[in-house]
């Protein structure tokens, strides 16, 4: 002994000295004699530091178990990896796992980066999101602390970044760390937090694991304790010994088969009443407590018969509060400040009154939250449930009540654990209360819907409407329906930060819709205080066919199909991951890490237990939808991209078809159980695009490059038929290859259709002839066509950005379905035709109604797309600039020809009358501008130009001088014209890059340019010489305007940021733009494209992705319009500066009308 203590001593004293003997000391106490050595990192501190639960009052070493559990820690010491502690409820699995870590060498050698606990639940996914924000601030707040120059961030707004940013913490802030995920359910919840750590996680499920990638280890723990350990709780609770306890003790731990739960509870109330074994003895026999197995739901019995015992002893007082929680739902836990309000007591009451819950095992309290949390077990609140039966609905009713006193002048805000507990369950005791009236008056509110949708987000909303819906129906069907389709159409943009001004979205709604009268009295009335609300006039021209938008990738979406069931969506794209999502609300189910490379299609199984995807990374793959797990992948028969997967349409037997770009070998049929495929089709020379089974599964259909469709018996995997498609684009079929997109089946398998080209083909399946042909735009090609189940209409996908809807008995369109903002990849109808699924490269999955017969649209057959128009202001007369070069004068409205006129030889770009009316000016891709008396034709041109002519402006210095033309280009010069002559007066490089933009101050004496080199400039029309440089821009600067008394310009970028300039000194006033912005989008959506000031200069108005009115003086917005479509290219603003006309990338015309 004494030898220990000098040796120690010794090492101490060299430690001083010597840093790398303290660690030899630091091994040494591991065999000497621990309780002498200081440890350098404390393990308390660690575990406290990092939310590890105290051991309970009452404890009881488990010590096999726990060198179990650390044993298998200590495999994490060198990698990533997974230790699950699984068993059933009330095994002790929580006092288990942090009980492992309460060891200096497993922190000192496996952790040295600490320990972090997070517990977890039944978590929906805003619960889930919360959760991860509230332990990256704990951890951000620790690591400030250790080094004041770190910073923290603002929560992370969605779990993608939440994910990512725990993962930069847990790998680059603390490495080597062991996060304890306690109480885990779902696999999807425990996805989110695979980001190659060390985890320790507790849970009912042993498979749950399964779902995420890293070594795995496991530890069982029983459900029963050991008779010794069981009778040594109860002496704690009884401050004996073991040994001294009476003999009903042992019966009472053999009656219970050791279950700690049980045990926990007979020791709370023994603790109180400690002469009472033999009555706690008596009241388990009688209910004859069974072993809980694993198979099977718990015996409630005995655990009801203690819970009914723990609540007699409590005061009448406190035994009515505890009946009122009742009204609480499974798995959520509550502040003290909830019960506040049901009680109305002050919390600290409260704490109290839950405080002798909680000791008398009654109640559970979470401590790594401040305030606490606390929770009911499941069997509790069974029992409770079962016990208050007849008076549940006046329970609920004494919460709604309770609430309705306490928030009078609305709904709390604050964002805490109280105020999200209200705005996710007050419509819950509301329903089960049977208060019709409060809850439609609740969710028929627009107040309602904007402070929850910003607190809660918008699929919390939608699933009310859902769940609800039979309830409200019977107050106002149609009301609720408008409620939900707002929701549903405008989810995507509730989701954005800065949170979107909801009035403002609202008054896009029709104007019959409840939503909108709302909003337009709630905007009328903001006006009045100064308020900048827009109300879109025409939007009644436009019908949306659209019941719902989701946005669950991030890139190009590929594919999306529904379940059997229609309860379910699945979608896939260029993320390479496959997702499952309600078709309801847009809820996500289910994210997987697919593939390797893009996700090209995706399908489900007859049952809709099973998920088939295929890649480009050639290989086939089929996932269990209710676990997220991988149960096959076919990677050795395809060499080439795999595009399309489609399971057999009836379960009496399920086969798998996939086809590829490979050139023989390109078509296979699978069965899921064995490692090959069962037949490969041989006929199509080059790539198969799609494969289709007929509605009996007799049959499939192969749609081919080659310019054929092939029609195959299933059975003996022959061909049957084939279809020359090519033939039908003889006239073509010389200048390009014909490539068959896909086919489709019609309900009762006698016709096929199928899509090439920009058209569709319908043939009759015995006599293989051509019954109808279906041409869509010439400038458009169709992507995709599916028939619908249950009438006679077909979809088709078209790559200009929409959806038709034709019926194939009458060759009609019956509808044009627009609000996709790039190609559209896919569309399919639901199993009873009655929803529309489309996705496409927008990032974007809609659901649409789909047995809506009314034509929205249609526009006749022009020679050449329009891209430029001028309205004549002496005149009824229109002017239109085309893609051939050629200009056309309208007379309005009569739509009569006044004047065609032939000179351009490529596209008109721009086009503007001068302010008498006679002359028509126009510039083009073919580097010209061409001045024309448009009555008579005779046309002036003005060459010089080496690239195309954007645009041009007329420019006039003074009131008497003659007005010249003043002209941009892509070739970075500024040319000053007389329009008369066509003389060239000036020509100045302005610029490095292209001139994207040009302005003339309204007294003309200054004009300014911007550029691709992402300066602007201010030029004198005097000197003609550059008078201010104004740098600052990080992208192309595209547009500019002076502001109507000339002092200020202001400048928009690619980036979407504006600037304010002062012009007398080039200084910068303010920048306009957003306060942070989405990783796929700029500031203002896309590119700032053109700038109008209000005649007062107190509001600026600009365009990019979406319209933004901004407040001059301090550079703040005050108000945003978001467009069906994006990329908006100019706006046209009445000279009051209270209308407003634009049109979006997909032709929707929006006339916008200040609110009064």
């Amino acid at each position: 002994m004494c030898v220990c203590v000098l040796l120690l001593a010794h090492l101490c004293l060299s430690a001083l000295f010597d840093p790398s003997v303290y660690f030899i000391g630091n091994i040494l106490h591991l065999y000497i004699m621990p309780s002498l050595l200081y440890y350098p990192v404390p393990v308390q501190a660690v575990l406290s530091e990092g939310g590890v639960p105290q051991r309970p009052v009452v404890f009881v070493s488990r010590p096999a178990l726990m060198n179990r559990v650390r044993e298998k820690l200590y495999h994490l010491q060198k990698e990533p990896g997974w230790v699950t502690v699984f068993g059933m409820a009330g095994s002790g699995k929580s006092v288990l796992a942090a009980e492992a870590v309460r060891d200096h060498a497993l922190i000192t050698e496996c952790f040295p980066g600490g320990v972090h606990w997070l517990s977890v639940g039944q978590l929906d996914r805003s619960d889930l999101l919360v959760r991860i924000q509230s332990l990256c601030f704990r951890l951000e707040q620790q690591s400030q602390e250790k080094d004041p120059s770190s910073s923290l961030h603002r929560p992370p707004g969605s779990l993608e970044e939440a994910k990512e940013r725990l993962r930069f913490l847990m790998l680059r802030r603390y490495p080597r760390s062991l996060l304890i995920l306690d109480d885990i359910w779902d696999s999807s919840v425990l996805k989110a937090f695979d980001i190659q750590c060390r985890v320790l996680l507790t849970t009912r499920d042993r498979s749950l694991a399964d779902c995420v990638s890293g070594s795995k280890s496991e530890v069982a723990v029983e459900s029963g304790l050991e008779e010794d350990q069981a009778l040594e709780i109860l002496a704690l609770y009884v401050n004996g010994k073991p040994q001294r306890l009476p003999e009903q003790a042992r019966s009472i731990v053999r009656e219970c088969k050791g279950s700690p739960l049980v045990v926990s509870l007979i020791g709370a109330l023994l603790r109180e009443f400690p002469d009472r074994w033999a009555y706690y003895l008596h009241t388990l026999q009688q209910k004859k407590f069974k072993r809980i197995r694993k198979s099977s739901s718990y015996d409630y019995d005995a655990l009801d018969q203690a819970m009914a015992a723990s609540i007699q002893v409590l005061s009448e007082e406190h035994r009515e509060r505890y009946i009122d929680l009742t009204v609480l739902e499974k798995d959520v836990k509550v502040p003290a400040k909830v019960l506040s309000v049901l009680w109305d007591l002050e919390p600290e009451e409260v704490e109290d009154v839950l405080q002798d819950f909680v000791n008398k095992s009654l109640l559970f309290r979470d401590c790594h939250h401040r305030p606490y949390l606390y929770y009911l077990h499941d069997l509790q609140l069974d029992f409770l449930a079962e016990m208050n039966r007849s008076g549940l609905e006046s329970l609920h009713t004494k919460v709604v009540r309770q609430y309705q006193q306490r928030y009078s002048q609305g709904p709390p805000t604050s964002g805490d654990e109280e105020c999200l507990y209200w705005f996710r369950f007050l419509t819950y005791h509301m329903a089960k209360a049977n208060l019709t009236q409060e809850l439609c008056s609740l969710m028929f509110s627009l107040d309602w819907v904007r402070t929850k949708a910003q607190i809660m987000g918008p699929a919390h909303l939608i699933n009310d409407y859902v769940e609800y819906g039979a309830i409200l129906d019977k107050e106002n069907s149609e009301v609720r329906g408008q409620f939900q389709e707002f929701l549903s159409l405008n989810g995507h943009q509730l989701e954005q930060r800065p949170f979107p001004d909801v009035v403002q979205l609202a008054l896009s709604q029709p104007d019959s819709s409840e939503v909108y009268r709302q909003a337009l009295l709630q905007a009328q009335e903001r006006a009045t205080r100064g308020g900048l609300y827009l109300d879109w006039v025409n939007k009644s021209s436009l019908k949306s066919l659209s019941r719902l938008v989701v946005q669950p990738h991030q890139g190009s979406i590929y594919s999306a199909c529904f379940s059997h069931d229609g309860t379910k969506i699945a979608s896939c794209g260029s993320s390479k991951t496959l997702r499952v999502f309600k078709s309801t609300s847009g809820e996500k189910m289910l994210e997987i890490q697919a593939h390797d490379d893009e996700v090209l299609c995706c399908a489900f199984s007859p049952d809709d237990r099973l998920l088939a995807t295929c890649s480009s990374d050639r290989k086939v793959k089929v996932w269990n939808v209710e676990r997220g797990t991988l149960m096959r992948v076919f990677e050795d028969e395809h060499e080439e991209q795999v595009n399309h997967c489609q399971f057999t349409n009836t379960r009496r037997r399920l086969l798998l078809a996939t086809c590829s770009n490979d050139k023989f070998m390109n078509t296979k049929l699978w069965n899921i159980n064995k490692p090959s495929s069962q037949n490969t089709m041989f006929g199509h020379l080059e790539p198969v695009n799609h494969c289709c089974f007929s509605p009996d599964d007799a049959y499939l259909s192969t749609s081919s490059s080659d310019g054929t469709l092939k029609l195959w018996e299933v059975s003996s995997a022959n061909e049957w038929k084939s279809i020359d498609v090519a033939d039908m684009f003889s006239e073509q079929r010389e200048q390009t290859e014909v490539m068959v997109k896909c086919s489709t089946w019609s309900a009762g398998g006698r016709t096929i259709i199928c899509a090439a080209r920009n058209a569709v083909f319908v043939f009759d399946v015995e006599a293989a002839a051509m019954l109808l042909e279906i041409r869509t735009s010439r400038l458009s090609t169709v992507q995709y066509c599916h028939a619908c189940p249950s009438s006679n209409l077909v979809a088709i996908a078209l790559s200009h950005y929409a959806v038709e809807l034709w019926d194939i008995e009458t060759s009609k369109k019956m509808a044009d379905c627009s609000g996709h903002l790039s190609w559209v990849h896919g569309v399919q109808f639901s199993p009873d035709g009655s929803l529309l699924l489309s996705c496409s490269d927008d990032q974007t999955v809609r659901v649409r109604n789909g047995r809506t017969g009314a034509v929205m649209f249609q526009s006749e057959n022009q020679e050449s797309r329009i891209r430029c128009t001028a309205i004549c202001s002496q005149t009824s007369a229109v002017g239109l600039g085309r893609e051939d070069g050629t200009i056309q004068v309208l007379e309005v409205p009569s739509g009569t020809s006044l004047a065609t006129l032939q000179g351009h030889t490529r596209t008109v770009l721009h086009c503007q009358f001068t302010p008498e009316g006679h002359t028509l000016i126009t510039s083009s891709e073919d580097t010209t501008i061409r001045v024309w008396r448009w009555r008579t034709g005779e046309c002036v041109v003005l060459e010089g130009h080496k690239e195309q002519v954007r645009c041009f402006s007329l420019l006039t210095t003074t009131p008497s001088s003659e007005t010249h033309l003043l002209s941009w280009s892509f070739d970075g010069t500024i040319k000053v014209w007389d329009m008369s002559s066509g003389e060239r007066l000036q020509d100045l490089v302005c610029h490095q890059g292209a001139v994207l933009a040009c302005d003339v101050s309204p007294d003309g004496q200054l004009f300014a340019t911007t550029s691709a080199d992402k300066t602007a400039k201010v030029w004198s029309s005097a000197s003609w010489e550059c008078v201010r440089l104004l740098t600052g821009h990080q992208d192309c600067v595209r547009s500019c305007r002076f502001s109507w008394d000339g002092r200020r310009l202001a400048t928009g970028d690619d980036n979407g940021e504006i600037r304010l300039w002062n012009v007398k000194d080039g200084t910068l006033l303010k920048i306009c733009s957003r306060d942070n912005k989405d990783a796929m989008d700029s500031l203002h959506g896309g590119w700032v494209t053109d700038l109008h000031f209000s005649p007062d200069n107190t509001v600026l108005l600009s365009t990019g992705g979406y319209i933004k009115w901004w407040n001059v003086e301090k550079g703040e917005a005050l108000q945003t319009f978001y467009p069906t479509g994006a990329n908006l290219k100019r706006i046209h603003v009445s000279p009051d500066f209270s209308t407003f006309v634009t049109i979006d990338n997909i032709g929707i015309l929006y006339i916008l009308k200040k609110v009064e």
